[in-house]
C-alpha cells in the first residue's frame, strides 16, 4: 500500500513538472512574493540529499534532514540541523552574486524560503505561483509538497497551488542550483557572468477555473490587414464562447471553442495603424469568454525578407542597432526590474538605434514590453552557446524548451522580429542538425517572424584579407548574420581598410557584433589597446568596412554597456568585466559610443545605407 501510494504521488509530482507556464501575467492581476527570503548555501546539497545518495524528495518519509520540509524542532532532544528564522535574506528579484560578498564567484544549491499568507477572493478560482525566471536549475515545494522542477535560467514557468494553499502561514521553498554542465544550455564556457538565484518576479495568480490560457493575435505574414490568430483555455469549463475585440477600431467577433478549449479567429482590420519605431501604435486587445477576461496591449507589424531586403510593413528597414545583456552596469548586477529595462533601452534611443539583440538568452519580459511602447526592434536568443552538446538529446529537448517558452511569452510583441537559436557555434554534421531543427521548432510555433543565429567568419590560409561566410545554416535562416572582430582579434583597426567579402547568400545581412574594448577614462593614442581612442578608431573603421558589403541590412555593435564576465581577467583593465561597452560601468559615455551615434544618425536620414 505505500509503494502504490508513492507511484501515486510520484506520477502527481511529474504531472504537474511538466504544466505549461502561464502566458500574459503581465496582464494579470497579481499577489507579489518579491522581498526578502530567507536562504541557507548548501554546497554539499546536504538537504536535498540523504548519505547514502537517495533525493529526499523522492522518499515517502524525508526525514528532519530534507530542507524543503521547514521544520521546527518539536522539542530539546529532535535533531534538525537548519533554520530559515534564524538565516539570512536576500532580496528577490536578484542575483547571489552581489549581494553577499561571500556569495560573488559562488556556484552550487542556495536554499530559498518564503512565508506568506493569501486568502483566495473567490472560493472556486485556482492559484498558481508563477517564476518569471530562475538560473539555472529550480525545485519549487509548498508545504513540505514537491511542485515540480524547472530547467533553464531564462523563461518562466508556473504550478498550480489551489490544493496545497493554506490561508495562514504558507511556506514556499526553492532550491537553486547554478552549477554549470557541459550537457546544459548553456554548457560550462560562456562569456557573461553566471548570476545564480531567483532573478526575476515571484508572483501569486488567482484565476478563475476556466481561464484564458494562451493567445495569439498577430497579422498574416505578408498581410497588412489580415489578423488571425487563436485562443486557448484551461479548466473544466473548455467548450465556451470567445469574444476576440480591438474597440478603438469597432473590430468584434465570436467563436466557439471546441472540446479542447481551443478556437481560432481571423480578423478583417481595414483601418489599421501599423506599428513601427517611428510610430509605435499599440491597440487594446480584448479577448473574454463567459468565466475569463483579458486585455492585453498589441502592436500590428509585417517583418519578411525579400531578396537582400528587409521589410517592416512592406517597406525596406535598415536595423541601427546595438547588443546588450540583461545587467545594470550602475550596479555590476543582473538587472530585474521595469526600471532597468527602460535605462537599457533609453540608452540604446540615445544611440539613435531601432533595433537592441538582446544577447545571448532571453531577457526580461520587460525588455519586449517596453520596446513595444518606445519602438524598438528586437532580436531575441537562446544561450545555445559556443560548443555545447550537440549531439545529446536531452540537450536539444532543454534548449527546443527554453526556445518554446520564449516563443509563447513573446509571440504578441510587435517588437520582436527575429528568433536566434545559436551564437557562434562551430560548423559540423551534427551542430547543423541542430540548429536546423530549432529553427523548424520557431516556425512551427510562430511563422510571422524571421529565424537567424549569430554564425562566425572564416579566413582562407592564403589571404588573411578574405572573410567567408560559407555556413549552411545560412542557407536555412532568414538573414545571415555573423560576428567579425577585425581591429580587435583581428589584426589592428587598419586592416579594415584592405577587407574583402565572400558571402554567396541572396539574403540580407546583418552584422551581428562587432567592437573592440576600452577601459572608460582611459587615454591614449588610436593605436594603444584599452585607450577610448584606440575603441573610437576602430570603430570608424569597421563602420567604413561594413558598408561596403552589399547586402548589408542592420548592425548590431558589441556592446552597448560593459558587463561582469570572470573569463575576463586583465588586472587595472577588466577586473573581471568585459570592457566592450559603449558605455562604462559607472555610466559614462565612451568616445565611440558617439561614432555610432553620428553614424545611425545619418542612416536615419538615408545616407551610408549600402546599395
Amino acid at each position: 500500500m505505500k509503494n502504490a501510494f508513492f507511484l501515486m504521488i510520484s506520477a502527481w509530482m511529474l504531472t504537474v513538472s511538466a504544466q505549461s507556464p502561464l502566458l500574459s501575467v503581465y496582464n494579470r492581476e497579481t499577489f507579489s512574493l518579491n522581498g526578502k527570503w530567507n536562504y541557507i548555501v548548501d554546497q554539499y546539497e546536504t538537504g536535498f540529499y540523504a548519505y547514502h545518495g537517495t533525493r529526499y524528495d523522492e522518499l515517502e518519509n524525508p526525514g528532519n534532514g530534507a530542507i524543503f520540509l521547514d521544520k521546527k524542532p518539536q522539542n530539546k532532544s529532535e535533531l534538525i540541523e537548519y533554520d530559515f528564522d534564524l538565516s539570512p535574506t536576500l532580496m528577490v528579484p536578484g542575483d547571489w552574486n552581489t549581494q553577499d560578498p561571500k556569495l560573488f564567484l559562488y556556484e552550487g544549491s542556495i536554499w530559498y524560503r518564503r512565508v506568506f499568507d493569501y486568502a483566495k477572493k473567490n472560493h472556486g478560482n485556482r492559484v498558481f505561483i508563477h517564476f518569471g525566471a530562475v538560473n539555472y536549475e529550480a525545485d519549487v515545494y509548498l508545504n513540505g509538497k514537491k511542485l515540480g522542477r524547472h530547467t533553464g535560467g531564462f523563461t518562466p514557468f508556473s504550478f498550480e497551488v489551489t490544493a496545497l494553499l493554506k490561508e495562514k502561514g504558507n511556506s514556499l521553498v526553492v532550491k537553486v542550483n547554478d552549477t554549470r554542465k557541459h550537457d546544459a544550455v548553456p554548457t560550462e564556457n560562456f562569456d557573461w557572468m553566471n548570476y545564480g538565484g531567483i532573478t526575476r518576479d515571484v508572483q501569486l495568480v488567482e484565476l478563475p477555473s476556466t481561464f484564458i490560457a494562451d493567445y495569439s493575435v498577430q497579422l498574416v505574414k505578408g498581410s497588412l490587414s489580415m489578423i488571425k490568430g487563436f485562443v486557448r483555455l484551461n479548466g473544466s469549463g473548455k467548450q465556451q464562447k470567445i469574444t476576440v475585440e480591438l474597440p478603438e477600431i469597432k473590430l468584434k467577433q465570436q467563436i466557439n471553442t471546441d472540446e479542447n478549449g481551443y478556437a481560432e479567429f481571423a480578423l478583417e482590420a481595414k483601418k489599421l495603424t501599423l506599428w513601427s519605431p517611428e510610430n509605435p501604435k499599440l491597440y487594446d486587445v480584448i479577448i473574454s469568454c463567459e468565466t475569463d477576461r483579458i486585455t492585453d496591449r498589441i502592436g500590428f507589424r509585417s517583418i519578411e525578407v525579400s531578396g537582400s531586403e528587409i521589410l517592416l510593413n512592406k517597406k525596406p528597414v535598415f536595423l541601427r542597432g546595438i547588443c546588450a545583456h540583461e545587467e545594470n552596469p550602475l550596479r555590476g548586477a543582473r538587472a530585474y526590474s521595469k526600471e532597468d529595462a527602460r535605462m537599457l533601452l533609453t540608452w540604446a534611443r540615445e544611440l539613435n538605434c531601432n533595433f537592441m539583440r538582446l544577447a545571448h538568452y532571453p531577457h526580461n519580459e520587460y525588455m519586449a514590453r517596453l520596446a513595444d511602447e518606445m519602438g524598438i526592434l528586437l532580436w531575441e536568443e537562446i544561450p545555445v552557446y559556443w560548443t555545447i552538446d550537440f549531439t545529446n538529446e536531452t540537450t536539444y529537448k532543454n534548449a527546443e524548451n527554453q526556445l518554446t517558452e520564449l516563443i509563447g511569452r513573446d509571440k504578441n510583441r510587435a517588437s520582436v522580429i527575429i528568433w536566434s537559436v545559436a551564437n557562434e557555434t562551430p560548423v559540423h554534421e551534427s551542430r547543423t542538425a541542430f540548429l536546423t531543427k530549432l529553427a523548424q521548432k520557431a516556425r512551427s510555433l510562430d511563422d510571422t517572424r524571421l529565424v537567424s543565429a549569430a554564425l562566425e567568419v572564416s579566413t582562407p590560409s592564403d589571404n588573411p584579407f578574405l572573410k567567408r561566410v560559407h555556413d549552411p545554416f545560412a542557407g536555412v535562416a532568414d538573414i545571415v548574420s555573423f560576428n567579425v572582430y577585425v581591429g580587435w582579434y583581428d589584426g589592428l583597426p587598419d586592416k579594415c581598410d584592405r577587407i574583402l567579402w565572400d558571402i554567396p547568400y541572396e539574403k540580407p545581412v546583418i552584422i551581428s557584433e562587432f567592437g573592440g574594448g576600452a577601459l572608460q577614462g582611459l587615454h591614449g593614442d588610436t593605436l594603444t589597446r584599452w585607450t577610448e581612442e584606440f575603441q573610437e578608431y576602430l570603430y570608424r573603421k569597421n563602420l567604413a568596412m561594413l558598408t561596403r558589403i552589399p547586402q548589408l541590412r542592420g548592425t548590431n555593435p558589441w556592446i552597448l554597456c560593459d558587463f561582469r564576465s570572470p573569463k575576463r581577467l586583465l588586472p587595472q583593465v577588466q577586473d573581471g568585466w568585459n570592457r566592450k561597452g559603449l558605455i562604462g560601468q559607472n555610466g559614462s559615455r565612451k568616445k565611440a559610443f558617439y561614432v555610432l551615434r553620428e553614424f545611425y544618425d545619418k542612416m536615419s536620414r538615408g545616407e551610408n545605407i549600402p546599395n
